[in-house]
């Protein structure tokens, strides 16, 4: 639980919350002014009502009633028209300032570390970004000038009542202690049950998230029934949240219901009593009676209310107290300079590494190599040697704890992680396509690249004529994760994406080691045609592609125990040969 969580009401929260309504402070000083005029307008009417029917009609002034009645439903009219007003104004406040929230954290997550996405649910993130901060939206759109106003309103309210008769004002207010008592209570209720459902909510969307992601491995598994009576038991917590709530509601509204009656029952008893024993004038009665009758709905209605107003509050505090953790959160890659090269040769040398995923089972214990400037050096090695690693270490999506790794011999974590990461292009062996087409889906969206570019860049690697063929070509919708093509085919798509960029270095992550031969042969001319002139890193699954590196490097438990061209390893006899003779030998048995 988090500190904000813990507490009743946390102000530096509040204020940080508001804070980021600044932009939009015109539209919270416009609804604070019709607020407070509301508050005057409302409680005005039904002192007006009563004067008519305890003056007017009694004595029969048609004239006067007439003019009364007009007056009432002007009042009633220009009411609710601040109402619409007041209720459009907070709704749409609410919505800009949770599109600009919103915005400010899909920013701040695309920055985080991988390591981050590797230690929090999906689910999570996406319940963050989308349900707590409708939470938020609420506060400005159900909470803050809905609370005042109800205050105020209240406060207007009491104010007539007593300057009409304090005595019946008394009266009357016999049940509120008992209605702030059954309050509290139901706000406590309401309060517990809001925080378990949104912990269920969260709960929920990581298992959909996750499962509906993994889909795959339930129907190969066959896990389909105990996988859907994991999510039932999920779904009878959030079931049973929910109910809390309700049961809450269903009991509190009665209760006010009952209170507010009781008020009624009062103010008819003293009525009664003021006329037969009091000395009062009928026609004094008649009027306050007919005040106060809609006084007290004026007044149990707010006080219900704000028990679920408050509650909404805070149920956007704590939302809002997710959404500011998360944003605070500093799981940024390190950044010693911003240096911003025009461009690489591409000489990297990793000297002297050290890096851990989990900072206690190390992957590379003091790694040092070089690859010259325009080099294709291959990497291969069994499971687990450490080979991906590399690429997330050149590319920064993870921080190696010591030692120095440079391109050009620029420290790369002196160099802007924007421009750093440009100028690479990294085609990894599980291919990750949008949900749009195969033209947006190489392009990533930069409208710098034309479709023209694209067709030259396909034509350059091979594969305008695959694409073609393609239902609209160019066009066809690859649907989520690019479901309607072959992995073979999404390969070749990431290829091309690599290859319109121009990288100046260039990573492929065996890219070649779940695909057919013919999708293979298409990928190697690909890789000839792109690593040309630039320094290329490949790690290789299939050592049948890399024969043509100009240099290769053979790891184990993260570390580089042999370092030559195909032939000169081949004559070591090491492990690289006993890697070609076992995969060589396995292709001619089968």
């Amino acid at each position: 639980m988090n500190k904000s969580n813990s507490k009743t009401w946390d102000s530096k929260l509040f204020r940080r919350i508001l804070g980021v309504s600044k932009p939009h402070i015109t539209l919270l000083i416009y609804g604070i002014i019709l607020t407070i005029l509301l508050a005057f307008l409302s409680p005005l009417r039904p002192y007006i009502i009563g004067k008519l029917v305890g003056d007017y009609v009694r004595l029969s002034d048609e004239k006067s009633l007439l003019y009364g009645a007009l007056l009432v439903v002007g009042i009633l009219i220009i009411e609710s028209i601040m109402l619409i007003a007041v209720s459009y104004i907070s709704s749409d406040l609410g919505q800009r300032v949770v599109k600009d929230l919103r915005d400010q954290l899909f920013k701040h997550i695309t920055k985080l570390k991988l390591k981050y996405f590797d230690q929090n649910p999906i689910g999570m993130l996406v319940t963050r970004s989308v349900s707590d901060m409708e939470t938020i939206a609420d506060i400005f759109s159900q909470g803050i000038l809905v609370i005042l106003g109800d205050l105020l309103k209240l406060g207007g309210v009491l104010c007539f009542m007593f300057y009409i008769n304090w005595k019946l004002t008394l009266i009357v207010l016999i049940p509120i202690p008992i209605l702030i008592f059954s309050t509290n209570i139901f706000k406590k209720a309401i309060k517990n049950s809001f925080q378990e459902v949104r912990k269920q909510i969260s709960s929920l969307n990581s298992f959909v998230q996750e499962h509906i992601t993994g889909m795959n491995i339930v129907q190969i598994f066959s896990r389909e029934d105990i996988e859907s009576k994991k999510f039932s038991k999920i779904n009878e917590a959030h079931k049973k949240a929910h109910i809390k709530g309700i049961m809450a509601y269903s009991i509190f509204f009665p209760v006010v219901e009952t209170l507010s009656a009781t008020s009624i029952a009062l103010l008819v008893l003293y009525s009664v009593w003021s006329i037969s024993y009091g000395g009062v004038d009928y026609g004094t009665v008649t009027t306050e009676m007919m005040s106060f009758i809609l006084y007290i709905s004026m007044l149990f209605r707010p006080i219900r209310m704000l028990a679920d107003r408050f509650n909404t509050l805070q149920m956007g505090m704590v939302g809002s107290s997710r959404v500011f953790e998360l944003i605070d959160s500093q799981d940024f890659i390190f950044q010693k300079d911003n240096l911003k090269p025009d461009g690489f040769k591409g000489h990297i040398k990793f000297d002297n590494v050290h890096f851990s995923y989990n900072d206690i089972n190390p992957v590379f214990k003091g790694l040092s190599f070089t690859v010259n400037p325009g080099e294709t050096v291959a990497i291969v090695g069994p499971t687990g040697a450490g080979k991906t690693s590399l690429i997330n270490l050149i590319s920064r999506y993870y921080e190696f704890q010591k030692g120095k790794i440079t391109i050009d011999d620029l420290d790369i974590r002196n160099i802007d992680i924007n421009i750093l990461r440009s100028k690479i292009a990294v085609v990894l062996q599980d291919v990750f396509l949008f949900n749009t087409t195969i033209l947006e889906n190489i392009t990533i969206g930069d409208l710098k690249i034309s479709r023209k570019e694209v067709i030259q860049a396909a034509k350059k690697v091979g594969v305008h004529e695959f694409i073609n063929q393609l239902p609209g070509g160019y066009d066809f919708e690859v649907k989520e994760r690019g479901g309607l093509l072959s992995s073979g085919q999404r390969q070749i798509i990431a290829f091309l994406r690599a290859y319109v960029y121009q990288p100046q270095l260039l990573i492929l992550d065996e890219a070649t080691s779940s695909i057919d031969s013919l999708s293979e042969e298409f990928i190697q001319n690909a890789t000839e045609e792109i690593t040309k002139s630039r320094t290329s890193i490949i790690i290789a699954h299939r050592l049948s592609t890399i024969q043509n590196a100009d240099s290769i490097l053979v790891m184990n438990d993260g570390v580089i125990v042999e370092k030559g061209n195909h032939m000169e390893l081949l004559r070591k006899k090491g492990q690289y040969y006993e890697l070609y003779q076992n995969q060589f030998i396995s292709k001619s048995s089968i």
